[in-house]
């Protein structure tokens, strides 16, 4: 069993067929029946196409209203939905810009509706180098300063991303991380070496709520804080300014 599986602790009938052969990877049609109707109705941003080996994917990046840019930050979504997801993920790509921040929102790889958490782990492998593609991209736009933001399934992507890269970016966002039995190396960061900051609602989902302690603990330090939003949802209903202004005043504190 490779180590990414070990790492996960996949359920044995989905190691069984990564290591038969069979594969899963992202619903590439859905992605392009979502790029085509998100690039339709876009009115803030701009669609890019980017490469992660052969496989082509949408994101779409943000000016930062302010010149010269405080930084940007690499926006990855939770499971089933894309970067312009109504809930959360619109508001912060178009609400950060709008604070001095250039945002790229990337489509993280998806499964059907029906699919579960663990369906998503083996699509793990196929997120790196859609963030190395993200990197390259706010890179050429001439922004150096770039933190990941995750929020969900996204944070515990970033999380594993940096813990294979660990100085690719300046920090790390995760919000609402949701921890499943499949998925309990993502309570601990203590991994990540960058500067953390660790966002839930109190009335968030209980897999994200209940391991927060666990996740404090685990990731102690001075590089680590933890906030919670008073009356939040997991998807930061009716609290999106309260996210994006903590999001904002953390990113602008790094060093």
């Amino acid at each position: 069993m490779n180590s990414l599986l070990r790492f996960l602790g996949l359920p044995a009938a989905i190691a069984a067929c990564l290591l038969t052969g069979a594969s899963y990877a992202s619903d590439t049609a859905k992605e392009k029946r979502w790029a085509g109707q998100i690039v339709d109705a876009l009115m803030d941003g701009e669609a890019e196409y980017l490469k992660a080996g052969d496989q082509e994917f949408l994101a779409i990046y943000t000016e930062a209203a302010d010149s010269p840019a405080k930084g940007a930050m690499i926006i990855m979504h939770g499971i089933g939905v894309h970067p312009d997801w109504p809930q959360l993920i619109s508001a912060l790509r178009t609400g950060l810009p709008e604070r001095g921040w250039a945002t790229l929102s990337l489509q993280m790889p998806i499964l059907p509706n029906d699919a579960t958490t663990q369906d998503y782990l083996p699509l793990m492998d196929e997120v790196a180098p859609r963030v190395d593609a993200g990197i390259a991209f706010v890179k050429a736009q001439g922004i150096d300063d770039i933190v990941l933001v995750g929020h969900s399934l996204g944070s515990a992507m970033g999380q594993k991303y940096l813990e294979e890269k660990p100085g690719a970016v300046k920090g790390l966002v995760v919000i609402g991380m949701e921890v499943n039995s499949s998925l309990k190396p993502a309570v601990s960061l203590a991994s990540v070496t960058v500067p953390v900051l660790d966002i839930y609602g109190s009335e968030d989902d209980p897999e994200a709520l209940e391991p927060a302690p666990k996740r404090a603990a685990a990731a102690k330090g001075d590089n680590y804080t933890q906030k919670q939003v008073e009356g939040a949802n997991h998807f930061f209903d009716g609290k999106e300014t309260v996210l994006i202004e903590t999001v904002d005043v953390w990113g602008t504190a790094l060093e």
